[in-house]
């Protein structure tokens, strides 16, 4: 098969080679981590080795990495009324969560849905401060969920302005930071988020591996998997050792270094797009976004037409769009935005990594200058 372009990176990175390597070496031990003897030491040893590197990405402790499935169970585990600090349990009477979140988030977690509250965004997909500030005046133990970037439109949230407007009232805030490590800085402490989910495939790690860190002496009083005590007591069931080790291994190969370069192809992509087609849409372009994720329209493209054409030319994309039962929906992100439902169906988001080339870029812009003269030619009134 022809070469292919990967421009799908915010759905899962490709595996780096210091995960690969990783993960084969914890294959070949034997033991469980939690035995005692010299061979569940060993294993043991790996798991904490690999909570230190990816307490280090975000700047935290390894005693507050809590390793999971995925974010998403980072996400409801960390979405409970049942906190405790410093031994002391402070129910959260009330989860506010903003309108662009991902579904695990908006979902609620283990809130009554009566008790969860939307908050609403600006045309750029960016949380209103003001309005967050006068919604936590109806409740006196809120829960605040706020992304640090956006998984469609890489739209990066103000998450240090959002944590001061939290705890000013007396709040905990959360924060899906699965988009961030590698691509922007993503130190909880600095963002002063108290909880905080992240994910290893979306870093180059593996797949079905996550983390949910916390900061100060915050506790989840009721732990969502229950059983032994594995993580502290705070998520049960034997560790997948080998995934740990692997997302341990890519969140220390993990740097800033590249997200100049990513950058500047990011902006080849955005004023190419333009060129051709100029009455696109680049959803967020006038907030900060994500230096390697481009979502845009056209007004009369089908996303699913676009995303099997474009992989018909050997180029990886994705919909803004969810996908549920076959029927292609409008993005609950787009609409929150106030997007047109049409033009919201029709978003194809491009997203970068480390590996993307110059070359790659331009092949792609060549292929969407063909692409759009075949689909858009009815809207456009070209003959056939």
């Amino acid at each position: 098969m022809d070469k292919r372009t990967y421009f799908d990176w915010n759905a899962s990175a490709p595996l780096r080679d210091e995960a690969r390597i990783a993960m084969v070496n914890a294959l070949e031990l034997t033991g469980n981590a939690s035995s005692v003897h010299a061979e569940g030491r060993a294993v043991r040893r790996l798991v904490e080795e690999a909570r230190s590197r990816v307490a280090n990405l975000v700047g935290s402790e390894a005693k507050h990495v809590i390793f999971t499935s995925g974010a998403t169970e980072a996400n409801v585990m960390a979405l409970t009324p049942a906190l405790e600090f410093g031994g002391r349990r402070s129910l959260r009477d009330r989860l506010f969560v903003s309108a662009v979140e991902h579904p695990s988030v908006r979902s609620g977690g283990r809130f009554a849905a009566e008790d969860i509250e939307y908050l609403p965004v600006n045309d750029d997909g960016v949380v209103d401060l003001p309005v967050i500030a006068r919604a936590l005046e109806r409740a006196e133990r809120p829960l605040v969920s706020v992304m640090l970037a956006n998984n469609e439109t890489g739209v990066v949230q103000p998450i240090a302005k959002v944590a001061e407007i939290v705890h000013a009232a007396g709040g905990v805030l959360h924060v899906d930071a699965v988009q961030g490590p590698g691509r922007v800085a993503c130190d909880i402490a600095a963002l002063g988020a108290d909880l905080m989910s992240i994910s290893s495939h979306k870093l180059g790690g593996p797949q079905g591996v996550g983390a949910l860190v916390t900061r100060r002496d915050i506790h989840i009083a009721e732990p969502l998997v229950r059983g032994g005590g594995q993580e502290r007591g705070q998520r049960a069931g034997t560790e997948n050792v080998a995934a740990i080790a692997g997302f341990g291994a890519a969140a220390g190969a993990t740097n800033l270094a590249e997200i100049e370069r990513v950058a500047l192809l990011r902006a080849q992509l955005d004023e190419g797009i333009t060129a051709i087609t100029p009455e696109a849409v680049i959803f967020g372009a006038d907030a900060p976004r994500l230096p390697n994720t481009t979502l845009f329209a056209v007004p009369g493209l089908k996303a699913e037409t676009a995303i099997i054409a474009f992989d018909l030319n050997g180029i990886a994309v994705s919909s803004g769009a969810a996908c549920s039962s076959g029927k292609v929906q409008a993005s609950s992100v787009l609409m929150a935005m106030g997007a047109d439902s049409g033009l919201a169906r029709g978003a194809v988001r491009l997203s970068l990594g480390w590996s993307t080339t110059e070359n790659e870029v331009h092949e792609f812009l060549k292929t969407w200058k063909v692409l759009a003269g075949s689909l858009l030619k009815e809207r456009r009134g070209i003959a056939a």
